[in-house]
């Protein structure tokens, strides 16, 4: 399996794991680097069944553990938590020893955003007791859910009745995290769109039809304003395209 550039050199045989570590993502107006990493199919599905799973493979997988290699948070909505099974990060080696060199902690820290609390304590996200995830939430969230999670995750509010997203990111920060990652669901991804607050963007075009009434990779408010992102690179790997836009003026390294 060999994932080569299309831009901006194209025939090059690239490491991921190498490669995304290499690129600039400088913090912007003081909070954390945000950036995303989706997958659809070429009709534009992001789910078939339900999860992404089968739009993949091992290419997708190798670019898929490259962009969490240089995240220190994770953040994804409780739907998408749940219906893709998320568990405590576990690095392979190779992962581990990459995030040592840029001076992360070796697990990162995965924030699940839920206003509702609605979350079961079983997930096996919550069950390795030498793992603490963080669960994004609000001031009005039901006190009884709140007191069982937090049992084996750490809470933190950030709005009243609905989650505020710079306000999470303002508390990432204090946390010492640079690069937040979102991994949606596409409700979320638009959350983070409209309030401008994407500083890159990674989608991976599977090349699969897939049909069906999936959601796009992000839907929701209107943004007040649009966002112009520029192409700063992209791959090609097990026939999918891995496209990496940022925004304007951010180089491409």
């Amino acid at each position: 399996m060999a994932i080569r550039s299309v831009l901006p050199v194209a025939g090059l045989e690239v490491d991921p794991l190498v490669a995304v570590a290499e690129e600039p993502r400088p913090r912007s107006g003081g909070r954390p680097w945000v950036l995303t990493n989706m997958v659809t199919s070429i009709d534009g599905a992001t789910a078939v069944g339900g999860v992404s799973g089968p739009l993949g493979g091992p290419a997708d997988m190798a670019v898929f553990r490259a962009i969490r290699s240089v995240a220190d948070a994770v953040i994804v909505g409780a739907g998408t938590a749940v219906a893709e099974n998320y568990r405590p990060p576990r690095p392979d080696t190779a992962v581990a020893a990459a995030r040592q060199a840029q001076g992360r902690a070796e697990r990162l820290t995965i924030a699940v955003v839920t206003a509702s609390l609605n979350l079961d304590p079983s997930l096996a996200l919550f069950n390795d007791s030498a793992y603490r995830p963080l669960i994004i939430t609000v001031e009005q969230a039901p006190e009884q859910r709140r007191s069982v999670l937090e049992q084996t995750a750490d809470i933190v509010v950030a709005g009243v009745s609905r989650v505020d997203l710079r306000l999470a990111l303002d508390e990432l920060s204090r946390r010492g995290h640079k690069n937040i990652l979102v991994e949606g669901g596409p409700s979320l991804n638009g959350q983070f769109i409209a309030g401008d607050l994407i500083d890159e963007w990674n989608l991976t075009l599977s090349p699969v039809l897939a049909g069906g009434n999936s959601a796009r990779p992000a839907f929701g408010p209107q943004a007040a304003t649009t966002r112009r992102l520029t192409l700063a690179r992209l791959w090609q790997g097990d026939d999918l395209l891995f496209g990496r836009w940022v925004r304007a003026g951010t180089s491409s390294g």
